[in-house]
């Protein structure tokens, strides 16, 4: 009997040990800090990194929606270049030369005629020689001629360009920047509901750590009574030796759940003090139960939507419905403006002009990328958005039902072991007083003492599983900042320390 009540300790000290995960940061205070859930709350959501990096994303997403809004606007640039260049021109003059050659020789045959008679014979002996020494001329004369330039120019420009029509790409870039937006508030959620879960936990962990360790102590305590009483028994000759060993051995048991107990209660205290940053706190509420049951699990159903994983989901459809209008995008043309100024048209190349202006279209006939194909994928990626916003939902619903019933579990558990308590408390009493008058043996005193500490540390473990069901419940309905709220109306608080 005594070996199942150890292992009932093992197993909520271990509860309450593996419910620990390791908490960022360095005690930053010394000495004792009492605070309260809802202090610590405030303390936490000002420190946590993990809410802090979220926020961040968040603030991130934001800045990329504002970024994109003003797609539509015109990109103006200024832009200046310092050129220097070489131009050489070649112009072909054989056709030239022959046509001049041509026309000078008939110019010298018909001179002569043109003169007065007297001096015809001059004038043909004249052209006789000129128009033998032409061809010597003409052959001085280069087939082709060349000119090279060379120059330095400044160019300092502004250019302009307008998007007219874009076949949807913008539209689906702010759509998906919106997108990204309402993802990264969803997980933004997402992390603010699991950090404070993880708050709730080793808040009231460490509460349940002092319970177990303060029943205990108690249960220790008791076996210390019994078995000095037995040494005194066996003084008086009422009770053999055998039985005083065996008290002794239940003594010594409870000595080491007591010292596990006080080694998860410190590990608590620690993991407590380091998710706050602080050397030590003092927790000042306590484990709570509302006996009563809460309203019908109705109640809590139909905020599905607004649960962190389903935002985060439908955020993701969002993007990818933007990812098939920005595929579709692609296969349509794109319209649009431009334009460009010329500041230094004083020193600008012969071919530039001073300002330019017009609209142009714009169409990918064949690209290296099958366009048809990568819209089908958007598209599957979309209907995987979809499912997958779906499922959120049902996934939702079924973790607030789920963790209603563990709710309502512990709540029922937390009522009957009431009256498993108080009898077992009449029991180690009825046994005590009959081992003590020797008309009963140590093991009825042992079994019904083993039967209490069983009793307490359930009743320590199921408020513990109460409050950490119910921190779930408001979390899958989105309620978890009215957890308050329920400790306030709680008709049952497991006082430890200074928990109120």
């Amino acid at each position: 009997m005594r070996l199942g009540v150890t292992r009932h300790w093992s197993i909520a000290i271990a509860l309450t040990a593996s419910l620990a995960s390791a908490a960022n940061g360095q005690t930053a205070q010394t000495g004792p800090t009492a605070l309260s859930f809802d202090a610590a709350q405030l303390r936490f959501d000002r420190s946590s990194r993990a809410i802090s990096a979220a926020d961040h994303g968040v603030d991130a997403a934001k800045a990329g929606a504002d970024a994109v809004r003003t797609l539509h606007r015109p990109i103006v640039t200024a832009s200046a270049q310092y050129l220097v260049y070489q131009k050489t021109l070649s112009v072909d003059v054989t056709g030239e030369k022959s046509a001049a050659l041509g026309n000078t020789q008939d110019f010298l045959a018909a001179f002569p005629g043109s003169v007065p008679p007297a001096f015809q014979q001059i004038a043909s002996e004249i052209s006789g020689r000129l128009s033998q020494a032409l061809p010597g001329l003409f052959d001085a004369i280069p087939d082709q001629l060349s000119y090279r330039f060379r120059d330095e120019v400044f160019r300092p420009t502004v250019q302009a360009a307008l998007p007219i029509y874009t076949g949807g790409a913008i539209p689906a870039v702010q759509r998906a920047a919106k997108g990204g937006v309402a993802m990264a508030e969803g997980r933004r959620a997402q992390v603010v509901d699991l950090a404070r879960l993880n708050l709730i936990r080793a808040y009231f962990g460490q509460q349940a750590a002092a319970g177990l360790l303060e029943a205990a102590r108690r249960s220790r305590d008791a076996l210390d009574k019994i078995a000095s009483d037995s040494r005194k028994l066996e003084a008086a000759g009422v009770i053999p030796h055998a039985r005083t060993l065996e008290v002794q051995v239940a003594r010594d048991t409870a000595e080491r759940t007591y010292q596990r107990a006080e080694l998860s209660s410190a590990t608590a205290r620690d993991e407590l003090a380091r998710l706050l940053d602080l050397d030590t706190v003092v927790p000042t509420t306590a484990l709570f139960v509302q006996t009563r049951p809460l309203a019908p699990v109705e109640t809590f159903l139909g905020s599905e939507g607004s649960a962190p994983e389903a935002r985060t989901a439908d955020a993701g459809r969002q993007i990818a419905d933007a990812g098939v209008a920005l595929a579709r995008s692609r296969r349509l043309p794109q319209a649009y403006a431009f334009g460009e100024y010329n500041l230094n048209r004083s020193n600008a190349l012969p071919i530039e002009p001073d300002w330019i202006a017009g609209v142009g279209v714009r169409y990918t006939i064949l690209s290296n990328i099958d366009r048809r194909r990568t819209e089908d994928s958007a598209r599957a990626q979309a209907a995987a958005a979809a499912d997958t916003a779906a499922e959120a939902r049902r996934i939702a619903t079924s973790a607030t039902i789920r963790a209603y019933n563990l709710v309502e579990g512990a709540r029922r558990s937390f009522v009957l072991l009431d009256s498993s308590i108080a009898a077992a408390r009449d029991n180690v009493r009825v046994q005590s007083v009959a081992f003590r008058e020797g008309e009963g043996t140590a093991t009825p005193v042992i079994a019904a003492q083993a039967a209490l500490d069983t009793a307490e540390a359930q009743r320590i473990a199921v408020a513990y599983e109460y409050d950490l069901a119910l921190a779930g419940l408001l979390a899958s309905a989105s309620r978890l900042d009215a957890f308050g709220s329920h400790f306030a109306r709680a008709d049952q608080r497991l006082v430890y320390g200074t928990g109120q």
